[in-house]
């Protein structure tokens, strides 16, 4: 078997160099002549009726690009999955920050002051901000039932379980909303003239924006180009937002006489307008007989999706289906409803709804633990999936799975075993210094849930090109994941060629084909494997043309591309998703196959807590996951890492404070992220299990990280406490104080 050349090594990034030495092209970096800039008006109340427009004194207005709702050619409604939220506000206000004016400008500074001088006259209506309230429609703000999407999944006969059960476990566990805090905010440039529109933007997803861009000028595929730049970030946060960034900035430069105009929104814009992710309410009911099996889980999964619906439905989608866990359990119902509130609407973020319900059973099963008076280990053990066993929604787990086994090693790396008995003693003591040792065991389904990817029908492609070298077609974007190096590993291994043959074309409507969106864990399994099957296909046609002989090296393999187009004129290759033939989903039921493959792991904290200052900080933390095969070690312990450093704030720090439906900490001075100062050392560890649907035997890797660390801290706070009570993140020192001194808080 031919040993393999790229994957499974840490090959440097494609886009590093430039990155470190300022090279690398952000959309503010680009200049153009005639350039304006754009700002957003927005409206200050969270739901109201515009009723008019004030344009104050001291500000030369005929010098400014100003559009409103009435300027709108097509489409008013961001097309995504419902056509429900405005670029403009029209007339009515749905939640704070929403955009209602566009303003563009030479200086940026005149700007900022005409922004500052608009009044907007608005008929303030009571607002709806909070999800019980909207569940029990106190007020209707979306539909006739502030529903976005309600999913009921069935498995057995729950009811019948209760009256016979040992035990029975309930809880209910929240989680609140979470700020993505990329480097770059968002911002684009759009030109939009006779010709067309074409857009420059930092996002992930450019197909999301030609089709929103599409709908909002009345335009033909081919009038729309949508061009990624270098982008500093994204974690789902440039999913969908960037459609409605580029449509204004597209806006104002048809009001323009098509001039080019840029939108780059600082910090605190960012963070008040823009997508976060979704506040949950989770409630489970369990029973277990006198051994600890679980026989059923009766789960209820409520999250705040906000003014409007955007990613609202897939996000509950995969959080439903996460929400029964890694577990055996034969009964279970779970509810899922997604409402609607007052506040921006909240998107996409890492993890996509799996880290709201994976919180909820983790802690559930620490919780019934303890209720039961069992180890938490022995209680996991006794349940959890094997190979054969089925999920909540009935799907068969075909693969080779030793659930066991990864959590013994995760345990033994932070010698949880020995850590937690010394503890049982110490935290005896009445010393207000407490340790505590906790884990979670988790799953993340890889690629879009049920029939997504099917009817995405992601099309990737490779081109050998005039410098001989072979470019990457996909839509598929750099975000700071290593795509661009990960895609290079796998064409150059399935081409049998250096790395430098291989480069990564730049995510352009004009050039490549849809592979979907880059997000779900997707991009190196799903779209890898169609990158990698097209540049087979490449290297089949010129080895039949004759012109690459085997054995050969690169420079062999340049000279044959070249040669093949000399002769003939274009050399590319392209490959379409298809549905494994064993993958059955209904989607109505909701029943079946939800994903081809999971990705598995057990995460294991050591944290302090000092019952003084109420304060939590973690000491150690083991992350140990089986991803498939591991491509690139540097480039995933990164992921891992990352997504950990994100999931410890989550569950600790990162409160968003909301005052009458808007972020009032839209700062990075006080919306407290976790910080190298606050991190302890992430050691990870991968257990390999190739993944045959794979490139090379990957899964998805990119948002499991982020579904473990937040019950697994909490998890040991209990431990370390000695009582379930934390049940809500993020622990922050003040609902911390709550729980241990409720008479003071």
């Amino acid at each position: 078997m031919t040993q393999p050349l790229h994957l499974g090594h840490s090959r440097p990034r494609k886009e590093g160099r430039a990155k470190v030495t300022g090279a690398a092209h952000y959309t503010d970096d680009v200049r153009m002549e005639g350039l304006l800039h754009g700002a957003t008006v927005r409206s200050p109340v969270p739901r109201g009726i515009l009723r008019g427009i004030q344009f104050g004194d001291g500000i030369p207005w005929n010098e400014f690009v100003i559009v409103t709702a009435k300027d709108v050619p097509g489409d008013p409604m961001v097309a995504l999955i419902e056509h429900d939220q405005p670029f403009l506000v029209a007339d009515r206000i749905n939640h704070a920050e929403e955009a209602v004016l566009l303003l563009a400008h030479e200086d940026r500074f005149l700007l900022e002051r005409a922004r500052a001088a608009v009044r907007l006259e608005i008929e303030a209506l009571p607002p709806l901000l909070d999800l019980e309230d909207s569940l029990a429609c106190k007020e209707v703000v979306w539909g006739q039932d502030n529903l976005f999407k309600e999913l009921l999944i069935e498995k057995g006969e729950v009811d019948s379980v209760w009256k016979t059960a040992a035990h029975i476990v309930e809880g209910e566990y929240r989680t609140g909303a979470q700020e993505q805090l990329y480097i770059e905010p968002n911002g684009t440039i759009a030109v939009a003239d006779a010709g067309g529109v074409t857009v420059w933007g930092s996002l992930q997803c450019p197909y999301y924006v030609h089709k929103a861009i599409k709908s909002l000028f009345n335009l033909s595929d081919d009038q729309v180009r949508i061009i990624q730049m270098e982008t500093g970030g994204g974690f789902g946060g440039k999913e969908d937002y960037p459609s409605l960034i580029a449509g204004h900035a597209a806006l104002l430069s048809m009001k323009a006489g098509g001039r080019p105009v840029k939108i780059i929104y600082d910090r605190e814009e960012d963070m008040v307008a823009t997508t976060k992710r979704h506040p949950s309410r989770t409630r489970i009911r369990s029973a277990f007989d006198t051994e600890g099996t679980l026989l059923a889980l009766d789960l209820d999964f409520a999250i705040d999706g906000g003014a409007y619906v955007t990613l609202t439905p897939v996000v509950l989608s995969r959080g439903a289906i996460h929400a029964g866990g890694p577990y055996r359990c034969a009964n279970t119902r779970i509810h899922a409803r997604a409402v609607a509130t007052n506040t921006p609407p909240h998107g996409a973020f890492r993890g996509f709804g799996a880290p709201q319900s994976l919180f909820a059973i983790e802690r559930h099963m620490d919780v019934a633990a303890a209720q039961l008076g069992m180890d938490p280990i022995a209680l996991r053990k006794r349940n959890l999936l094997k190979m054969g066993d089925t999920t909540a929604t009935g799907q068969i787990i075909k693969e080779t799975l030793d659930l066991p086994g990864i959590l013994d090693r995760a345990l033994e790396k932070l010698d949880y075993v020995s850590k937690k008995h010394q503890y049982d003693i110490t935290n005896r003591a009445s010393a207000p210094i407490k340790k505590g040792v906790g884990f979670a065991v988790f799953m993340h389904g890889c690629g879009f849930t049920g029939a997504g990817e099917t009817y995405l029908a992601s099309v990737a492609g490779v081109e050998g090109r005039s410098d001989g070298k072979v470019y990457v077609l996909a839509a598929s974007t750099e975000i700071g994941q290593g795509t661009n190096t990960m895609f290079s590993q796998v064409v150059a291994e399935a081409l049998r060629v250096p790395m430098e043959c291989v480069e990564v074309a730049q995510p352009d409507t004009a050039v490549v084909p849809n592979s979907g969106p880059t997000v779900a864990s997707r991009t190196c399994m799903v779209v890898g494997k169609l990158v990698q099957d097209a540049a087979q296909g490449l290297r089949q046609t010129l080895v039949q043309s004759g012109l690459l002989p085997e054995p050969y090296d690169g420079e062999a393999f340049s000279r044959a591309v070249k040669a093949y187009l000399e002769k003939f004129g274009r050399l590319k290759a392209y490959s379409q998703y298809s549905t494994p033939p064993h993958i059955v989903w209904d989607d109505q039921l909701y029943k079946g196959d939800a994903y081809t493959t999971f990705a598995w792991a057990c995460y294991a904290a050591e944290v302090i807590v000092d019952t003084r200052t109420f304060e939590v900080k973690v000491e150690d933390f083991v992350a140990l996951q089986e991803v498939g095969r591991v491509l690139n070690p540097v480039l995933a312990e990164g992921q891992i890492e990352g997504g950990v450093a994100q999931g410890i704030g989550y569950g600790l720090s990162e409160q968003v404070v909301w005052n009458n439906g808007r972020m009032a900490n839209g700062q990075m001075t006080n919306y407290i992220m976790a910080t190298s100062a606050d991190l302890p050392r992430i050691r990870v560890y991968f257990e390999e299990n190739p993944y045959a649907l794979g490139p090379g035997g990957a899964k998805g890797i990119g948002e499991l990280p982020m579904d473990g660390p937040a019950p697994a801290l909490l998890n040991a706070v209990q431990h370390a406490l000695g009582t379930t009570l934390p049940r809500e993140i993020p622990l922050t020192p003040e609902r911390l104080m709550e729980i241990l001194e409720p008479s003071n808080a």
